[in-house]
């Protein structure tokens, strides 16, 4: 079995929006979003600059394992080689009903990007120091997708205050609902 036959293409990619409002539904289409996974540890670590969507060439042992969520992204990054970008370090387990054929769980997978903006991250990678770095795979009507994030390292002082804005934020909408269970009660 060819692995050109078995893997999960996608006619490119569209560019994400970079304003953070998670809408990833591209062009009017309808399909529906399914998160598979996420790089919490990505959003703790790195301000997100940039985001793209991008396909992810598979196995098909490799799609049936993602569609059951066995991947994982901590500590997986893109690498840019000969002008192609490739997720490495993400762990796919193998399929549990695969046989001798199934995948290696830590190979790297090139991702379907256009070369626009393969040459625009690899462009902002070596001359300002950012890195990229996927942020979430998720099923986008029947194809697998990644989103794949521009990011700048965060400073423990960076770290410190966002964790400390997110505590006043969950303080603050905790004593907006007690004040709303006061005058309804």
């Amino acid at each position: 079995m060819s692995s050109n036959s078995s893997s999960n293409s996608s006619s490119g990619s569209s560019s994400g929006s970079s304003n953070g409002s998670g809408n990833r539904s591209g062009n009017g289409s309808s399909s529906t979003v399914r998160p598979l996974a996420s790089n919490r540890r990505a959003r703790h670590d790195y301000h997100v600059l940039d985001k793209l969507e991008a396909g992810l060439a598979l196995l098909g042992t490799e799609v049936k394992s993602i569609r059951d969520g066995k991947i994982q992204l901590k500590d997986s990054f893109i690498e840019f080689r000969g002008g192609e970008a490739f997720l490495v370090g993400a762990h796919v387990s193998p399929y549990s009903h695969g046989n001798r054929e199934n995948h290696d769980p830590e190979r790297p997978r090139k991702l379907l990007l256009k070369r626009r903006e393969i040459e625009r991250l690899t462009a902002s990678v070596q001359a300002k120091g950012f890195t990229v770095v996927p942020l979430e795979v998720y099923l986008k009507g029947n194809r697998i997708k990644v989103e794949v994030g521009l990011v700048r390292g965060k400073q423990q002082f960076d770290k410190r205050r966002a964790e400390r804005e997110r505590e006043l934020d969950r303080e603050a909408e905790a004593a907006v609902g007690r004040r709303r269970r006061e005058i309804s009660g």
